[in-house]
């Protein structure tokens, strides 16, 4: 331990002696840690960090599977079938999505609501923070109860604690709130508040082809393996299938882990970088080895006299490598730091989308990583010098004069160099078939025209708008309202918005039959008011659109899109044509073709299945239907300027038709294709960031080698120049020595990035992972910015003084 603390203070004492050297090590270090801690904040909340649930590996969530979606939600028949007759879980609860107007205290509010089973909350083993959860009676006499969310209780009620036992207005009835929910709770999207799941209608409850948005989780009992479960659920799959043919045939059971089902779709651009920034770290190594190694140089003399005063190579090692560790422990220290501020960072740009993306936080666990980082950094970057500069030649350095062996340290900067180059050419890559691939996505043709468009949602009271004459009225009156006022160019109603949810139904030729699901022709259903297609800039091909003569005693009439069109009628014209949707009888006439429209994705994947869109007139839904159907709307508005500039104009109107009546989801078009872009964007961000430290970290490895070997080189300079040689030769020797070097770096590195793109083939769209012109131009913009680093230690070599060079020392 003496020694150690010897080692210590003398590895201080170095820092401060060489201040400059110490400054460009730490923050080299910094950058690489720094960057690796933030990016490991993000892994071991989403990744690693427990669920905050009781024993969550025994967990699982049960899905529906049929011939072609492998996650389908289970009608609540189905479930209560799973629950009674499985032989592997302990508890199973299900739990729908819904929402519902909260018209009291203050501004109305739509709410996140979650549905669920009694025993959903000892199923995932999480206890109220304040109150209690509900009893198997409550659920079963739809008793009006309800747990109020953290967030909900704390923005909208100021944590009051006695908000438990009084009432709050859900569903124009009075709930009694039974419980406040812990602040870390949240499965899967967050919610406001819980209800149980009796409050589903009804025919959500009965039919089994009926798939409201529910999640069906299980706790596995003590023993019982996941795949054990899967047989077990489907074997029950299967005699459902025999009792109801119609409903379960060839459906089937999928079943995951809950951490594993909340986060797949995320965990591959979380693992990519998370790769990426560990080469950022690498090249920072490689960067501090380099300097350790010129600064070994120029203690020759120091480590040979120690060496022959008697002390051992492993002495020298330990004491090369103590410096090197307080070297980057402070360049730890200061990552860390900057970790905080670029966590901070992160949560500006993370997507919205992935789990528990509030709660990143530099906790024991981040600090633990830090700490390991650091001390395996030092050790990394200081073996190399250590080993080197522990076997001087003591006949050569201790002589007067004399400069010691060199070779064998340049064999290692030069080997370290070209390892940054090739880190360094695999992250460019990286972040060019990133920036290809969103540089597409933002050129894609959505079909309609976002620019100054404002989309809005309307979900109207079902006690109050139970009457469909009272609802028509509603949307009527409010349409005309907004699309009278100053800066409004068109507004419509629709059941959907492109990019934000939608209805997918099976469409039928006039004549056609029902056929199987895997031959089914499946499209999206909008119902949209008369200045919809205007609203959103989506232009007519053929035929007409809506008019004000359409009602709901008129012939059904409906607007298809062009790939409907070409697909379904070939050889004709549509125009005058019939269909069918689903199974019904009700027939609609094709009276127009638009453009297809990029309604479920922006990249477009989901529509390869999904290939059509339909759209009909909300005004033509007969009045046993119409409350039903239009309970939430949306309301797009396009507007001449910004289209922010209208919001608080919209929500005067609608609160002078309805003072209780609440507008959510407030957001210009413009950020719903923000949002379909979001995972790429991050990629993209954070990658290139990731690119250009390393490109600047290679250049400076470049540089400080090639500087070294003109210092080391300005003898033999100064002899080619006497015997001869002009500035241009030996400019080509030092650029061909960099070129080399960097050469050896760019093959290494198109190899490894060959190899190593592909894991981010999910990321990419329309580009492959091996893009020839994204492989190019990264190889010559990296080659040409390494040729610049050289430049300068070669403009310096051809101004060497062959007699200054020449002088005896």
């Amino acid at each position: 331990m003496e020694t150690l603390l010897k080692d210590l203070r003398f590895g201080f004492r170095m820092m401060t002696h060489s201040p400059g050297f110490t400054l460009v090590a730490i923050i080299t270090i910094a950058l690489g840690i720094g960057a690796n801690t933030a990016i490991f904040s993000v892994v071991n909340t989403v990744l690693l960090r427990p669920l905050p649930y009781q024993q969550p590996d025994r967990l699982m969530v049960i899905w529906e599977k049929q011939e072609q979606v492998e996650q389908e939600s289970p009608s609540v028949p189905d479930f209560l079938d799973w629950r009674a007759a499985n032989q592997s879980f302990e508890e199973m609860a299900l739990a729908r999505r819904d929402s519902v107007n909260l018209t009291q205290s203050g501004e109305p509010e739509r709410l996140l609501v979650r549905q669920i089973t009694a025993n959903f909350f000892s199923t995932l083993g999480v206890t109220p923070h304040l109150g209690r959860s509900f009893s198997s009676e409550e659920e079963r006499t739809k008793a009006p109860v309800a747990l109020v969310s953290d967030s909900l209780w704390k923005q909208r009620f100021g944590a009051d604690p006695t908000l438990v036992g009084k009432s709050i207005t859900l569903y124009d009835s009075s709930f009694t709130v039974v419980g406040i929910l812990p602040a870390n709770f949240q499965f899967y999207t967050p919610a406001d508040v819980f209800v149980p799941l009796s409050f589903m209608p009804d025919r959500l409850k009965e039919e089994r082809e009926e798939h409201g948005g529910t999640i069906a989780v299980g706790r596995l009992k003590p023993g019982v393996s996941k795949w054990q479960a899967q047989a077990d659920m489907q074997n029950v799959a299967a005699s459902l299938e025999q009792q109801y043919p119609k409903t379960n045939n060839t459906v089937g059971v999928n079943i995951k882990a809950i951490h594993e089902d909340m986060v797949g779709d995320v965990r591959p651009s979380l693992l990519v970088l998370l790769g990426a920034v560990g080469f950022v770290l690498l090249i920072a190594c490689a960067n501090v080895a380099n300097l350790l190694l010129a600064r070994a140089a120029a203690r020759q003399k120091e480590i040979a006299i120690r060496s022959a005063l008697g002390a051992s190579r492993f002495r020298v090692v330990r004491q090369l490598l103590t410096e090197s560790v307080v070297l980057s422990v402070a360049g730890g220290a200061l990552g860390l730091l900057l970790a905080m501020w670029g966590a901070d960072l992160l949560l500006v740009t993370i997507p919205n989308n992935i789990p528990w993306v509030k709660e990143i936080i530099l906790d024991k666990n981040v600090l633990a990583f830090t700490i390991l980082a650091s001390l395996a950094t030092g050790i990394i970057f200081g073996l190399a010098p250590a080993l080197q500069s522990s076997r001087p030649d003591l006949n050569e350095t201790l002589k007067e004069g004399g400069r010691g062996t060199t070779s064998g340290r340049h064999r290692v900067r030069s080997a370290l160099v070209v390892s940054e180059v090739a880190l360094a050419l695999m992250l460019l890559i990286g972040a060019g078939l990133m920036l290809k691939t969103f540089s597409k996505l933002q050129r894609i043709d959505a079909g309609f025209n976002p620019k100054n468009v404002l989309t809005m949602m309307f979900a109207l009271s079902p006690g109050r708008y139970s009457d469909s004459q009272k609802a028509r009225a509603f949307y009527k009156e409010l349409d005309q309202r907004i699309g009278s006022l100053p800066g409004v160019e068109a507004a419509a109603f629709t059941t959907s918005v492109p990019l934000n949810g939608a209805t997918v139904t099976t469409v039928l030729l006039d004549g056609e039959q029902f056929t199987t699901y895997g031959e089914q022709k499946l499209t999206v259903q909008s119902s949209v008011g008369v200045g919809y297609f205007r609203a959103m800039g989506i232009p007519l091909i053929k035929g007409r659109s809506f008019t004000e003569q359409e009602t709901d005693k008129t012939p059904l009439v409906a607007i298809i899109d062009e790939n409907m069109a070409r697909e379904l009628f070939p050889d004709k014209d549509p125009i005058g044509e019939h269909l069918r949707l689903n199974e019904g009888t009700i027939r609609f006439e094709v009276i127009g073709v638009i453009r297809h429209v990029k309604h479920l994705s922006w990249d477009g994947d989901a529509q390869s299945k999904v290939r059509f869109q339909m759209y009909t007139d909300y005004n033509q839904i007969p009045d046993p239907f119409f409350a039903q159907v239009t309970g939430t709307m949306s309301l797009v508005v396009r507007t001449s300027s910004d289209p922010s500039s209208v919001v608080s104009s919209v929500r005067n109107q609608v609160n002078e038709v309805d003072k209780d009546q609440p507008i959510y989801n407030i957001k210009p078009m413009s950020d719903l294709i923000a949002a379909s872009m979001s995972q790429q964007r991050f990629a993209m961000l954070l990658l290139a960031v990731f690119a250009g430290v390393s490109l600047v970290l290679a250049s400076v490895g470049i540089y400080g080698v090639m500087s070294y070997s003109v210092t080391q080189r300005s003898h033999e300079i100064g002899i080619r120049m006497a015997l001869g040689a002009s500035g241009g030769d030996v400019m080509n020797l030092v650029v061909g020595q960099g070129l080399r070097l960097v050469i050896a770096g760019v093959a290494t590195g198109l190899a490894g990035a060959f190899a190593l793109t592909r894991v981010m083939s999910s990321l990419l769209l329309g580009v492959t992972a091996t893009d020839p012109l994204t492989f190019a131009i990264t190889s010559i913009v990296l080659t040409g910015v390494a040729l610049g680093a050289c430049f300068v230690p070669a403009r310096r070599a051809i101004k060497v003084d062959p007699m200054e060079a020449l002088r005896c020392e």
